[in-house]
């Protein structure tokens, strides 16, 4: 059977038309099917810190016999105390004197940190991380006592794989009391972070009164700071991603908080300067701190005496 020429255009037009129907209704039916929900956003997982040490019991630390110990390892410390040339947060530095409140506690000594007694604790800590056990402070020890502490914060491992968190919603922020803030600074932190601060700062008030005696002692000086600000704090200081300024900064999180420890004369309380950290790291404040804070659930930036952040939940 033959078509004629415009039989066959119409027979081709009538195809057509049934193909766009049919086209329509496929689209119509698939539109309305209902879309999969995507996967909820997965967190980061954080892998579990060592936790802090125990402190010592006041009879154990009284009882130390920081007279005993391996000597040669002491006298080594005691020339290294204040000339050490290194660089452990990327600077230049003389000396290990500003960490040793930390570097003690980690080891679990109360002596000295000359005596044969603190070489002796850091020779045993030295053993359990399967390092030589010689009871010398070095760089590459403390290297891996800074190691330690740091994994310690969530936002360190974080920052370690790349991961810059998000921001808490302003709103869901608490503003601190006048009285709690650094010379009656407008503070604001994560509910929770702010409650254990409450905790800990009445507990060093009521346990050292040298921390009492100052009631600028443990005031915050800085909480939560948004993204923007940080970032263009840290443009016009010309310092961005380095050991003071970071364009992600823990602050964002509203989990970290500077507190006032003292300062030296002449210096600001969060002055980076080695003579003003090296002064802070003798306070009753600060070595209250070193002593006490994990109870509390907060760890310390050892680079900045001052600094101190929340383990309570995740940044």
């Amino acid at each position: 059977m033959r078509f004629k020429p415009s039989e066959a255009l119409r027979f081709l037009g009538g195809l057509a038309i049934i193909a766009m129907v049919l086209g329509f209704v496929v689209l119509r039916v698939t539109s309305c099917a209902p879309v999969p929900p995507r996967p909820a956003p997965q967190a980061i997982p954080i892998a579990p810190p060592s936790p802090p040490p125990a402190p010592l019991p006041p009879a154990q630390a009284r009882a130390e016999p920081c007279g005993e110990g391996p000597a040669a390892a002491a006298q080594a410390n005691a020339a290294s105390l204040r000339t050490l040339a290194w660089s452990p947060f990327g600077r230049a530095e003389t000396g290990w004197e500003t960490y040793a409140p930390l570097i003690a506690r980690e080891i679990r000594t109360a002596c000295d940190p000359a005596s044969p007694g603190f070489a002796a604790a850091l020779a045993a800590w030295q053993s359990a991380q399967r390092l030589t056990a010689d009871g010398v402070l070095t760089a590459p020890v403390f290297n891996r006592l800074k190691g330690v502490v740091q994994t310690r914060r969530a936002f360190v491992q974080l920052s370690a794989r790349g991961v810059c968190p998000n921001p808490p919603a302003e709103g869901a922020l608490a503003g601190a009391e006048r009285a709690e803030g650094y010379a009656g600074k407008a503070i604001q932190l994560r509910p929770g972070a702010l409650a254990a601060y409450r905790r800990m700062a009445a507990a060093a008030r009521a346990e050292d009164r040298a921390v009492a005696a100052d009631p600028r002692n443990l005031t915050i000086f800085s909480g939560y700071r948004s993204p923007a600000a940080d970032a263009e704090r840290c443009a016009r200081e010309h310092n961005c991603n380095g050991v003071v300024r970071a364009t992600c900064s823990p602050h964002r999180t509203g989990l970290a908080m500077d507190l006032y420890v003292g300062q030296a004369p002449g210096f600001g309380p969060d002055s980076t300067a080695d003579p003003n950290r090296l002064f802070m790291s003798h306070t009753a404040a600060y070595r209250w701190l070193v002593a006490n804070a994990d109870r509390f659930g907060f760890v310390p930036y050892p680079f900045e005496p001052w600094h101190w952040e929340w383990t309570g939940e995740a940044p």
